[in-house]
């Protein structure tokens, strides 16, 4: 086979285009970046992970592997101890003889390949996989088991407040390995490999419970003797950065950790309860490449009409929904979109959730007077041409937002609100004038975070007369639908449903919809005219999902049902 470069063989075999590859070539050489060619491909976003492995492994005639559907065995992998697995990032996967199979994404690196022998006394044979997955996979297996046994080292220390004071004057070393340290850091290691987004530390009379919230569901990850409950909070206190002698008022901070090589952001909340303070971390996006708004969920259909709005020059366009609904992310998106070199773009956040480059992000700090207020004030005296409001929280924000947008800038911000339609409602209700909110109005886009079912373990079933008259479909005809198995499976840690995906409601404010929005319509009134107008419900939005087998009717019910 002819030995062409990397870059060539990806445009040969269609994984990207000569004009990417060239643009890439191009910035590699400007930056002089010292990154492999398709670890820079791969940080541009030009192509992703998965792909380039695939296209490796096909070049060089080998085997490619998706580890995060790959049942390891535990006893094989330890074939390999774990210093010499994490030092040249592989994992064992199979043994047979003498012959050890092991995923690597350094297929070419001869020194590696000897030391492997050496470690494991086996003929080494390689199969491609990501990095990225051989890293989940090595955290996900070496540390089996190990968090019972350094909660029970620590239970038995039963550290108290001061002896974690006096670990901030001790090595680097002694810190990480003082029990309540390692049993902090395993915590948040274990809920991020499960694809956690919370970490709840409860205390009650006899055990602290450890749970975390995996698609939208809150699940037990382990419970711990109420003796380790102060020394857990003073350790994630100081991380974050909150006054550890302080234990009567909720306190707010921020932390990151690195979980299999991928640095990850939490941001901490401690509230006094009966029992002792109870934490909870958000584990945030970090600073990884923004996501595409096509890879959210939206349909074609939404698609266009969302960025129908980000194309208006001046106004205000909202996403709403509840909390953890996904609206930081579609506002991250939109500005990906709509984000040029040659054009200000200036955010103000609480917290500033996803660090992300050429944009300027301002971090509200109401202690020091750093209010949504006085930055919104300071930012139009900063020549912006797009501004972010993390969130429209009070009727200061939201006149300061409204008039921005009345006077030339592009606005984007966030809401708490069950639908679109109510949107137009809630900021009148804030004192925001209705004929204000009618002229700067572009869009509003409502959206909710809805589970998919596990494709392995999915269940076919018939619709029922009430199910299609959720569906709004013909009652008397039952279709095929899907439903969660009961028990789950492994792949879907027996949930019966494996991720989230997005489903949303555009409201476009056409001239007649300003119009009766500056008469002081109802919220029914407009959703009723939002409808004619071509906007698709949050219901029939989840509807189609069911009828195409990717969510189940709890899941409808549970995400849009009203009385």
């Amino acid at each position: 086979m002819r030995n062409v470069p990397i870059g060539q063989y990806l445009v040969e075999k269609g994984y990207l285009t000569q004009e990417q590859l060239d643009a890439a070539l191009a910035k590699k050489a400007e930056t002089k970046s010292t990154l492999k060619m398709g670890d820079f491909l791969i940080s541009q976003g030009v192509i992703s992970d998965v792909n380039f492995a695939k296209a490796l492994a096909e070049k060089n005639f080998m085997d490619f592997i998706d580890l995060d559907n790959e049942e390891l065995n535990a006893e094989i992998v330890r074939k390999i101890p774990e210093a010499t697995a994490r030092k040249y990032v592989v994992i064992a996967l199979k043994m047979k003889g003498t012959r050890l199979q092991v995923a690597t994404s350094e297929p070419f690196d001869f020194y590696m390949f000897e030391d492997l022998r050496a470690a494991s006394g086996c003929d080494v044979v390689a199969v491609m996989a990501t990095k990225a997955a051989i890293n989940r996979a090595i955290g996900r297996m070496y540390s089996e088991g190990q968090t019972d046994a350094i909660a029970e080292e620590a239970t038995k220390e039963k550290e108290d407040e001061a002896s974690l004071e006096e670990l901030k004057d001790m090595s680097e070393e002694r810190i990480e390995n003082a029990p309540i340290v390692k049993l902090a850091t395993a915590i948040v290691e274990n809920s991020h490999r499960q694809h956690a987004t919370d970490i709840h530390i409860e205390p009650f009379k006899d055990i602290t419970k450890i749970r975390i919230r995996i698609n939208s569901d809150l699940v037990e990850l382990m419970t711990l003797s109420p003796a380790l409950h102060v020394s857990l909070v003073t350790r994630f206190k100081i991380l974050s950065g909150m006054n550890i002698a302080e234990k009567r008022i909720p306190q707010d901070g921020r932390m990151s950790q690195v979980v299999d090589g991928t640095t990850i952001d939490l941001r901490v909340s401690n509230l006094p309860m009966v029992y002792g303070e109870k934490v909870v971390l958000r584990i945030l996006a970090g600073d990884e490449s923004v996501r595409r708004i096509q890879d959210l969920g939206m349909t074609d259909y939404n698609y266009k009409r969302f960025v129908s709005c980000l194309k208006v020059p001046q106004g205000v366009v909202l996403v709403t929904g509840p909390t953890g609904s996904g609206k930081s992310t579609t506002l991250y998106a939109a500005l990906g979109e709509i984000a040029k070199p040659n054009l200000n773009v200036i955010t103000v956040e609480d917290p500033v959730e996803k660090k992300i480059a050429n944009i300027n992000q301002c971090q509200i700090n109401e202690k020091a007077g750093m209010t949504f207020g006085a930055a919104l004030r300071s930012i139009l005296r900063q020549d912006p041409d797009i501004i972010m409001i993390g969130e429209m929280r009070d009727t200061e924000t939201a006149e300061i937002g409204i008039r921005a947008a009345i006077t030339g800038h592009l606005v984007l911000s966030t809401l708490h609100t069950n639908d679109a339609a109510s949107t137009v409602t809630r900021l009148v209700d804030m004192g925001v004038d209705a004929y204000m909110v009618a002229t700067s109005l572009i869009g509003v886009v409502a959206q909710r975070l809805t589970k998919v079912l596990c494709p392995e373990c999915k269940e076919a079933t018939m619709s029922t007369a009430e199910d299609n008259e959720l569906l709004e479909i013909d009652k008397n005809v039952p279709i095929p639908i899907f439903q969660a198995h009961k028990g789950g499976c492994p792949r879907c840690m027996k949930t019966g449903y494996k991720g989230r995906t997005a489903i949303h409601e555009i409201l476009l404010a056409t001239p007649t919809m300003k119009e009766i929005i500056a008469a002081g319509a109802k919220s029914e009134q407009i959703q009723e005219l939002a409808r004619k107008e071509g906007c698709l419900l949050l219901r029939d939005n989840v509807s189609k999902l069911v009828q195409s087998g990717v969510t189940d009717m709890g899941e409808l019910i549970r995400v849009t049902y009203a009385v």
